[in-house]
């Protein structure tokens, strides 16, 4: 069976770092998300989060936002991430996450939305709106369904809630690099690598760093000290700038990274 967690612990095992690609379903079509999501596959991600548009992104800077907003505006719905998924499973044996605030899923209905997603060839959710105290009804539903759940820890997390995730998380607890919306960055706060700390000192669970990621050099810093390094806004960026050859560019140069 695909995991995201096998994968991760598989290449620490053998000294190697990894990439976790983000892309949102449906930009600037669902056809073309496809084809974007598989060429990210094969140039070099290892972990591919799947991104659903949605109307009031609070944690998504610019770039995310502009291309979640086409979506949309080109006749997005949730149900198509479905299609993605199963778009990008028909060439590619990748791990498959799907990123997405809480609120889509609900109104969606969360159980349709995991047999969906188990249907579909996924692997579970990331949810960076929701925090375990408030994930009862997911964390069973995902448990049944054998899916895994990533939630996120923050430099302003208290450490009962670095240890809450932690505990709470399958396939791996999303650390989050520094204070603010997504987008990249010149430096990574300094931050990321003490929540990864803290995220260790509350079991093996693998830990990725996400918001800022977007050099090789960063992409080899973070996983000197995490599992994987997440990248969202550069591959948006590098396929709103040049389509996909661009964005192919982009995903070999980050992961000469994990060289």
């Amino acid at each position: 069976m695909i995991r995201v967690e096998k994968t991760l612990r598989d290449r620490r095992e053998q000294g190697l770092g990894s990439l976790v690609g983000y892309f949102p379903a449906g930009y600037p079509s669902a056809e073309e998300s496809i084809e974007a999501l598989v060429s990210m596959a094969s140039g070099g991600c290892n972990v591919l989060e799947i991104g659903i548009p949605y109307s009031d992104p609070v944690m998504d800077g610019p770039v995310i936002q502009r291309a979640t907003e086409l979506a949309l505006a080109n006749g997005f719905k949730v149900a198509d991430v479905f299609q993605v998924i199963r778009g990008v499973r028909a060439k590619s044996d990748i791990p498959i996450l799907v990123m997405s605030y809480w609120n889509p899923i609900i109104a969606f209905g969360l159980e349709r939305f995991c047999e969906n997603l188990v249907a579909a060839g996924g692997q579970g959710l990331i949810t960076p709106d929701l925090i375990p105290d408030e994930a009862s009804n997911w964390i069973e539903i995902s448990e049944n369904m054998n899916l895994e759940r990533v939630f996120l820890a923050a430099p302003s997390s208290s450490d009962k809630r670095v240890e809450a995730t932690t505990n709470a998380s399958r396939g791996f607890v999303y650390a989050v690099s520094t204070m603010g919306i997504t987008g990249e960055r010149a430096q990574l706060d300094g931050l990321a690598r003490s929540v990864v700390t803290n995220i260790r000192q509350f079991g093996d669970r693998p830990a990725c760093v996400g918001v800022g990621v977007s050099t090789p050099s960063q992409v080899r810093e973070v996983n000197s000290y995490a599992d994987g390094a997440i990248v969202g806004t550069a591959f948006i960026r590098a396929y709103e700038d040049a389509g996909i050859s661009g964005l192919q560019a982009k995903v070999t140069e980050l992961a000469s990274g994990l060289n």
